[in-house]
C-alpha cells in the first residue's frame, strides 16, 4: 500500500493527460482480457479502502480545484460504492451563494428559491413525461406548496417532487438549498426558469453555444409526423441539439456540436417516440444570434442575408454564416449589429 497520495493535479498536468486502465485488485473473476493480480483477502481490501479514504483527506486542495479526486470501485460486485457515498459526503462543499441578475441568493435565506438546469425527456415512454430538475438555492422546498413560475407569472402546486438515486425514485415532502429535486413538467418549463416564493428573480441559465455542425431534419415516415414535431421540441428541451427554422425556405435545421449526437437524436426518436427522421447535410460555419439598436439597419441586415436568417425555438433572430469569410465581412459591414455565440445575451 503506498502512502503517496493518488490524485491527479489538473493545473500542473493539464498538458500531459494520458488515459490510463484502473485495475481494481479484488475482483473475484478475472475478465479475458486482464492479466493483472487480484485477490479476494478481505484484510487486504480493508486496509486499501482505509488507505484510499485516508488520500481523499485532503479536502482543502480538493475545495480549491487544484486536485481531483479518483474514485473508483465496482457496482457489480458492490466494492467502494458506500465509501464513495459516505466520502461524498464528507468532501462535498456546503451550498454556495447564487447570483441571480437582481441581487446574490445567499442559501441560509429561509425563503425558497431554486432554477430549472436540465430536463429529461421521455423518463416514461408509455405517457411521454418529462422531469425538469431544480437546484433549490436557498431555503426548503415543500411538497404541495404554490410557487411562483417568474417566467410565467404563474403560481404552481408540485403534488410529486422526487430524488433520484441511480434507478431509484421516490417522492419527497421537503427539500433544502443544495438539493436538487426532479418535477413532473408538461412542457412548463424551460431551463434557466426560476421558481420562488413570490420574488422576481431570473437566475441565468446554462447557455447554449453556436453549433458547428448543422443539418436539414426530414420525416422519413409521413404517418408519424406528430410524434416526430413531439419528438423534436422534448429532445430539443433537454438540450440535446438546437433547433432553427430557416426563413427562406421554412425548413427546420438541427445543430450540433459533434456527429455523435445526430446519432443519438436519430436513435431516441426511433426508439422512444415511434418516428422516422432523415438527414440531410448543410455547409455552415457559425450560428449567431444577432441583436441591434438600430432596427433600420438590422432589417437592412436581414433583407440582404434573407438566404440567411433563421428563427431560434424562442423567436429570436439567428444568422446563419456559411464562412467565417462571409460572417468577418458582416461584422465590419454593420457595426451597430451585436452578433453573439452563445443564445444567452
Amino acid at each position: 500500500m503506498s502512502d503517496k497520495p493518488f490524485f491527479y493535479s489538473f493545473a500542473e498536468n493539464f498538458k500531459f493527460m494520458a488515459g490510463i486502465y484502473l485495475h481494481i485488485p479484488f475482483c473475484k473473476t478475472r475478465c479475458i482480457y486482464c492479466d493483472f493480480y487480484s485477490t479476494t483477502r478481505s484484510e487486504l481490501k480493508t486496509r486499501y479502502v482505509h488507505a484510499l479514504c485516508h488520500e481523499l483527506g485532503m479536502r482543502k486542495e480538493y475545495l480549491k480545484g487544484e486536485l481531483a479526486p479518483v474514485f473508483f470501485g465496482s457496482a457489480l460486485n458492490n466494492f467502494g460504492v458506500q465509501e464513495l457515498l459516505d466520502c461524498f459526503v464528507e468532501i462535498a462543499p456546503s451550498p454556495r451563494p447564487v447570483k441571480a441578475e437582481e441581487r446574490e441568493v445567499e442559501p441560509e435565506e429561509p425563503k425558497f428559491t431554486g432554477f430549472i438546469f436540465k430536463i429529461t425527456a421521455n423518463i416514461d415512454p408509455n405517457h411521454r413525461s418529462c422531469i425538469a430538475f431544480c437546484k433549490i438555492c436557498s431555503g426548503k422546498f415543500t411538497r404541495n406548496t404554490p410557487y411562483l413560475h417568474v417566467r410565467h407569472g404563474k403560481t404552481m402546486r408540485f403534488s410529486s417532487p422526487t430524488q433520484f438515486m441511480a434507478q431509484r425514485k421516490t417522492t419527497i415532502d421537503e427539500a433544502w438549498a443544495g438539493d436538487i429535486i426532479g418535477l413532473p413538467d408538461n412542457g412548463t418549463f424551460k431551463i434557466g426558469d426560476t421558481l420562488t416564493e413570490g420574488e422576481m428573480l431570473h437566475f441565468r441559465g446554462l447557455p447554449s453555444f453556436s453549433p458547428e455542425m448543422f443539418k436539414y431534419i426530414e420525416n422519413a415516415d409521413p404517418m408519424k409526423q406528430k410524434q416526430l414535431a413531439k419528438g423534436i421540441d422534448q429532445l430539443m428541451d433537454e438540450g440535446v441539439a438546437q433547433l432553427f427554422v430557416n426563413q427562406f425556405n421554412g425548413r427546420k435545421i438541427i445543430g450540433t456540436v459533434g456527429q455523435l449526437q445526430f446519432e443519438v437524436i436519430q436513435y431516441r426518436l426511433e426508439n422512444e417516440y415511434s418516428a422516422k427522421c432523415r438527414w440531410e447535410p448543410l455547409s455552415l460555419y457559425k450560428a449567431c444570434w444577432i441583436e441591434s439598436d438600430d432596427l433600420a439597419e438590422l432589417e437592412a441586415f436581414k433583407k440582404r442575408k434573407y438566404q440567411y436568417m433563421a428563427k431560434d425555438r424562442e423567436g429570436r433572430d439567428v444568422f446563419l454564416a456559411d464562412s467565417g469569410y462571409v460572417l468577418q465581412m458582416a461584422q465590419m459591414d454593420f457595426k451597430h449589429i451585436k452578433f453573439h455565440f452563445t443564445s444567452e445575451f
